[in-house]
C-alpha cells in the first residue's frame, strides 16, 4: 500500500509539473513569435523612416544624430523614447555620455508601428530586451 501511495503521488507530481512546463513553455514560444514578427516589422520601418538619420549601423552621428547602437538612452529611457517617436522630440539629452540638442520630428507612425520599431531597435546593435513592447503600452504614452 505504502509504494503503491508513494508512485501514485510520484506520477501525480510529475504530471503536474510537465503540464506547468509545457504551458510555460508554449507561453514563452508563442511571446518569442510575436516578439520576433514584431523585430521584423521594425525592421522595416526603421528602414523607411530612421535609417537616415540613425543609420544602418544605428550609431547615428556624432553630435547631431544621436545613436541607437548599445544606447543607454533608448534602453533606460524607452517611454521617452516612445514619446520621440511618436510626437517628435527637442531639447537637450544625452546618449551614451554624450550631449545631443537636435529635433526629432514625428514620423506619423500608428501605435503599432512604433511598438514594432521600438521592439527592432530595442533587439538591435548591442540593445537586448526580453520584454515585448506592446501596442498597448504605445498607446497609453500621451504628449
Amino acid at each position: 500500500m505504502k509504494i503503491f501511495l508513494i508512485s501514485y503521488l510520484t506520477l501525480v507530481f510529475i504530471l503536474f509539473f510537465n503540464k506547468s512546463s509545457t504551458e510555460n513553455y508554449q507561453n514563452m514560444t508563442l511571446q518569442d513569435d510575436t516578439l520576433k514578427e514584431s523585430i521584423k516589422r521594425g525592421n522595416e520601418i526603421y528602414t523607411d523612416f530612421c535609417v537616415t538619420c540613425h543609420l544602418p549601423s544605428g550609431k547615428g552621428m556624432s553630435g547631431v544624430f544621436p545613436p541607437l547602437a548599445s544606447s543607454d538612452f533608448l534602453m533606460e529611457k524607452q517611454t521617452k523614447s516612445i514619446r520621440g517617436i511618436k510626437f517628435g522630440m527637442s531639447g537637450e539629452i544625452s546618449v551614451n555620455g554624450k550631449k545631443y540638442n537636435g529635433f526629432m520630428a514625428s514620423m506619423g507612425l500608428s501605435n503599432q508601428e512604433i511598438a514594432d520599431v521600438m521592439n527592432y531597435i530595442t533587439n538591435s546593435w548591442g540593445n537586448k530586451n526580453d520584454k515585448i513592447i506592446t501596442v498597448e503600452e504605445v498607446s497609453n504614452i500621451k504628449k
